[in-house]
């Protein structure tokens, strides 16, 4: 019965000094920055899965070059990226050259889900016109002329040959 008593004293102790020293910032600053990264990126994993949850949701909605933002009816490939967004709480600038400035640079071995990936389109080689969502083994979440919102592969000839860059915005 002593030895439980001294076991529960020490477990006590040991307790109010861990509970102290994070209240008090003692603890030390690699052990923080450790667990603020591993934070950040499990929101930014929550929150790629939110952006591309709603954005699932709009397969199939028809794609019209300038489309009103805010509004669901049709899209263009960035209004479609700012009305996901906006969802969540991020806010994007209106076209995909705009958007394309904002966030971090993410090279193309780098991506995540979530991520904003910019694209030329025929006629305009070198100029960012075209952004999709990232949505993780090679898939693009976008909408571009015929079919509407859809799920594409990055490696396929028409968008791998014309990616330009890509950024990340969560």
């Amino acid at each position: 019965m002593k030895n439980q008593q001294l076991w529960y004293k020490k477990l006590v102790v040991a307790a109010l000094t861990v509970s102290i020293g994070l209240s008090t910032g003692i603890v030390s600053a690699p052990h923080q920055a450790e667990a603020a990264t591993a934070n950040a990126a499990i929101t930014a994993t929550s929150r790629a899965n939110q952006v591309i949850s709603i954005g699932k949701n709009y397969l199939g909605r028809p794609y019209q070059f300038g489309a009103k933002a805010g509004q669901t009816r049709t899209f263009d490939c960035s209004s479609f990226t700012q009305y996901v967004f906006q969802r969540i709480g991020v806010s994007l600038p209106r076209t995909s050259k705009q958007q394309a400035k904002v966030g971090s640079y993410v090279s193309r071995s780098n991506l995540r889900a979530g991520d904003l990936v910019f694209f030329s389109i025929p006629g305009k080689p070198g100029v960012i016109n075209h952004v999709a969502i990232y949505m993780g083994n090679g898939n693009l979440l976008q909408t571009y002329g015929a079919g509407g919102v859809r799920i594409t592969n990055i490696q396929s000839g028409t968008w791998s040959s014309r990616y330009m860059t890509a950024r990340r915005v969560l």
